[in-house]
């Protein structure tokens, strides 16, 4: 026969297993409603979200356009890195104003066979990656390689064909002109 001593310990034993339940539930919950992390392009000014696309570690993107100055094209190389956008290069194909003139400690810089000069190693984190999408020229957004410079200067002044082949965005079309955009990472937004 049982005393009451022995039966308290069964009640406590199966009180600890399900609550071991439902916090593992809660656990295995909360983890599948994790989103995915998306790159996401916003309007800076008001928040509205023009598009996200899921990204994963290591992804790489490029904004390219041709500088309002030189007429060159100019291609922002980024890189996604625990969550956070890194810029990796910039890729330049002739000097100016507003074009970086000296290369920092532990940049360096590689001149390519069409003409470029691309300026590496800036490992810096950008949290706030904003552009003005140009009324002259366009941004183009470049989603899983890094842009080349006579493919940005095809698309980047009046173009016959659209942005939007191959990973390539036009942020002109898709924002507006004049449009002051903001990339980040951020879980995606469901859709209404």
């Amino acid at each position: 026969m049982l005393s009451s001593k022995n039966r308290a310990f069964p009640a406590a034993v199966l009180a600890a297993g399900i609550s071991a339940i439902i916090i593992l539930t809660g656990f295995h919950a909360a983890r599948s409603m994790r989103q995915e992390p998306c790159l996401t392009v916003k309007n800076q000014d008001t928040g509205e979200i023009y598009l996200q696309i899921p990204v994963s570690e290591a992804d790489r993107f490029s904004v390219g356009f041709v500088h309002s100055v030189n007429k060159s094209p100019v291609i922002d190389c980024y890189e996604i890195r625990n969550e956070k956008i890194i810029l990796d290069r910039t890729i330049y194909y002739g000097f100016g104003a507003g074009v970086q003139t000296e290369i920092e400690d532990g940049q360096t810089l590689s001149y390519g066979e069409d003409g470029s000069m691309t300026v590496s190693g800036f490992e810096q984190e950008m949290p706030d990656l904003c552009y003005l999408v140009g009324t002259v020229s366009d941004h183009i957004l470049t989603v899983g390689y890094y842009a080349d410079g006579a493919r940005i200067l095809e698309l980047g002044t009046d173009r016959e064909e659209p942005a939007g082949e191959d990973g390539e965005i036009s942020l002109r079309d898709l924002c507006g002109r004049n449009a002051a955009v903001r990339l980040c990472i951020e879980q995606k937004v469901p859709q209404q």
